[in-house]
This record gives C-alpha cells, sequence and structure tokens, in this order.
C-alpha cells in the first residue's frame, strides 16, 4: 500500500522537469558544468563528474557530511570519496570563475579572515590551539585561513580558496610564524588574485608592520583597524628646508579627545561622525589614509586605515565594512555545507572538504542568483534536497506520467518547506 501511494504522489518521468527538476537540479549541475570547462587545468571525465556529484550532495544531505554519507547518498561507493579527496583541485580558479556570475559591482578586494574548526584526536594533523573569536579564546583545533572576493557596491563575498593553518611545532620547525604563514599563503596565490583586486582586507589582528610590508611588497594595499590606543601622528606642514639633515615627518601625536578639525575631512556616515586625513603610524613607519569614528553614545573611537595614502577615507570605511561578509561564508558553510565535520586524518583530504564546504555555498549563491530568489541557504538546500530525493523516487520508480497534471505537484513537493527554513 505504501509503495502504490509513494508512486501516486511522486508520479513523474525524465522528461518531466521543465520548471522545477530541470531548474535545480539541472541548473545546479549546468553551473558547474560550465565554470569547469572554463578552467585552464583541463580534467578527466571521471574526475570532473566525481566533482560534480560531490558539490551536489554537500547541498542534499541533511546531516553530517563525511564518507560514509556521501556514500549513502551518492551513487559512487564511499570507498571513491576517500580516494579522490586527496586530489589536487584548481578551487581558487573554479571560484573566480564564479564570482564574475554573482559579484557585478566596481569596488572589490580581497577579504581574509582565519576561521577555527573544531576538532578533536591525537592524529588529526596539524592540530593544537587556535584563536576563536566565538569562544572568546584559545581552544584546541584547527584552524583555516579563508580568502574570499567581497563585493563592495553589493555588499556580497564569495569564497575563493581555504587553507589549513599548521600547529605551532610545525610553524616553529620552518622557523616561520603565522604572520609568515598567512603570507606565504597570500604569497602562493598573489598572480590569481592580482587579476581581481589589489586591496586586501582584514580584520585588527593584521595590523602590523611585517604584515603591511609583506602585502606592499607583492603590491597589495591592506585596510585595516588600528588598536584603540594607536600612536598617530599628524603630518608635518612645514615645507623642507634645504638644510642638512632628516626632514620633519610629522607634527605632534593625534589626540583623539580633542581632534584637531581643520587637518581633517568630515564624512557623513550613520551612527556617528567620521573624520578622514593622511597621518603617520608609528607601528606601520608610514604614511596611511586614517579614519577616524567618533559614535554617538560616547565609545572610544574605532581607527580605520589604508596603506595606500590616495584611497578616500569613504572607500576605506566602506571595505572594511564589507569584511564581514566572509564570516557570513564561514557561518552558512558551518551551519548547512559540513565544514566542520568531515573525520579524515589527512591534510589533503581535510583541505578537500573545507574548500568543497565552502564552494557549495558560492554555488547556491549563483543558484538563487540566476533563478532571481533572494539568497537564504536554508532555503536552497531544502530546495535542492528535495529535487534530490524525488529524482531518487523517479528512478526507482520507473514510471511513465502525465506531464502537465504534475507540474504543479513537482513544484509544491521540491518548495514543500523551504519558505519556512
Amino acid at each position: 500500500m505504501v509503495k502504490y501511494l509513494i508512486i501516486s504522489i511522486f508520479i513523474a518521468d525524465q522528461s518531466l522537469i521543465k520548471m522545477d527538476r530541470t531548474s535545480i537540479l539541472n541548473q545546479y549541475k549546468g553551473i558547474c558544468s560550465d565554470v569547469l570547462g572554463e578552467l585552464t587545468t583541463k580534467l578527466n571525465k571521471s574526475f570532473k563528474s566525481f566533482l560534480m556529484e560531490t558539490l551536489i550532495l554537500y547541498l542534499v544531505i541533511p546531516g553530517r557530511i563525511n564518507f560514509l554519507q556521501l556514500g549513502r547518498y551518492g551513487k559512487s561507493c564511499e570507498q571513491r570519496f576517500r580516494q579522490n579527496f586527496s586530489k589536487d583541485f584548481d578551487w581558487l580558479e573554479f571560484n573566480l570563475s564564479l564570482s564574475d556570475r554573482v559579484l557585478t559591482g566596481d569596488r572589490k578586494a580581497i577579504a581574509i579572515d582565519p576561521s577555527y574548526i573544531s576538532k578533536s584526536g591525537k592524529n588529526t594533523p596539524w592540530i593544537g590551539y587556535f584563536w576563536s573569536g566565538a569562544a572568546g579564546q584559545a581552544k584546541r583545533g584547527l584552524e583555516i585561513l579563508g580568502v574570499g572576493l567581497i563585493d563592495v557596491d553589493n555588499k556580497d563575498c564569495i569564497s575563493l580558496q581555504a587553507v589549513q593553518t599548521p600547529d605551532r611545532q610545525t610553524l616553529e620547525s620552518r622557523d616561520a610564524n603565522l604572520t609568515d604563514w598567512y603570507l606565504l599563503v597570500i604569497k602562493s596565490m598573489r598572480e590569481k588574485l592580482h587579476r581581481a583586486s589589489r586591496h586586501v582586507v582584514a580584520d585588527a589582528y593584521f595590523a602590523k608592520n611585517n604584515f603591511a610590508t609583506g602585502l606592499q611588497e607583492m603590491k597589495f594595499d591592506l585596510v585595516s583597524r588600528f588598536r584603540d590606543d594607536a600612536a598617530l601622528y599628524y603630518p608635518t606642514l612645514q615645507k623642507p628646508t634645504g638644510k642638512k639633515g632628516r626632514p620633519k615627518l610629522y607634527d605632534g601625536k593625534i589626540d583623539m579627545a580633542n581632534l584637531d578639525t581643520t587637518r581633517v575631512q568630515k564624512i557623513n556616515i550613520d551612527n556617528g561622525d567620521l573624520y578622514t586625513l593622511v597621518a603617520y603610524s608609528k607601528s606601520l613607519k608610514q604614511m596611511v589614509r586614517l579614519v577616524i569614528w567618533y559614535f554617538k553614545d560616547g565609545k572610544k573611537p574605532k581607527l580605520f586605515f589604508s596603506t595606500n595614502p590616495e584611497m578616500s577615507g569613504k572607500d576605506v570605511i566602506e571595505f572594511y565594512r564589507t569584511r564581514f561578509q566572509i564570516e557570513f561564508c564561514f557561518r552558512d558553510a558551518k551551519g548547512f555545507t559540513g565544514l566542520i565535520q568531515s573525520q579524515a586524518r589527512d591534510v589533503a583530504k581535510l583541505s578537500f572538504n573545507f574548500n568543497a564546504s565552502l564552494t557549495s555555498v558560492n554555488l547556491a549563491k549563483v543558484l538563487a542568483r540566476e533563478r532571481g530568489i533572494p539568497f537564504s541557504m536554508a532555503s536552497c538546500k531544502t530546495m535542492i534536497h528535495n529535487a534530490y530525493l524525488l529524482e531518487r523516487f523517479i528512478c526507482v520508480s520507473g514510471i511513465k506520467p502525465n506531464r502537465r497534471l504534475n507540474d504543479k505537484l513537482v513544484k509544491e513537493l521540491i518548495e514543500f518547506a523551504a519558505s519556512a527554513a
């Protein structure tokens, strides 16, 4: 009886999928196929089909995403996923191609942000103590450095690549620290990142001389935030005297409580007053474009800057505020596409999982944009999950229904619970 009930509800055939299944699953596959075809590195047919299946399953599987679950829901066996996860793939080039479909604004920047990954186990590679922003302390687990491309005009972000951070012992054996590692990661992507933007946006941790200098050597400008007690100085108004000796660089230290309004330019912004000027940073040992944000509620002013003094104050604050979009990518990947759920014990397999998870979120954004619907990770995952299950029911049933009678029914089944999500 149950069998006939299922057949009567999910009546459809392969030609039925005009409105919904085609425009969701096949459209999703079409996006993957088109971008893979644009890559300079050509993939063999087997790995290409594996990759497309994996990226679909990351949006289909409702619970924990690991090798066992991939084997259960997919058409391939568990062992195929284990073997192929150790292979290299150019996620950076793939996601840069995806970004052209979503990020249409004129102002773009490279956003970097480390993210803590909860993990335990003695055999997990590079496990150690890393800073967790949510917990406000260092916790045992893993860390990835996420590199994304933000669209300042449209307030959106596409994750480009995630690279796992080595633990302290591994870094010490290489005579390096965290900042050296982060610069090395960016350097490995430098040529492709240059095609997207020359601005790198990062939080206050990266407002260090060695990091800013390293970026400038790679032809990048840093947009970040100073500590509240940063030592900053007004540039000198004195003209060169022609005498021997080093010329004067600055006049005096900037007192945030008594700002010299004759030296600054005011910018209109919500929730406070914004002032900008070119200032000398003692910690960075260079002139920067400084932006000071005074809040109406009396909080300490926040100090934002760019190592490019020619950058406008408005651009500095808008670039930095858009940086938070990369954290939304981490949030969606952790909540819906298994960013923290891999049980692999190999650096290559972990890296594949991190990037497949973040790329799945990117693909969902592209799909939502091409379908003309507001992006919601929960809704996209629900619809693709429903469409995938419906397709499996159809294949198992092996029946030929009336397409015109069932278009509406199929649409309702696929969109079921998506609006609530």
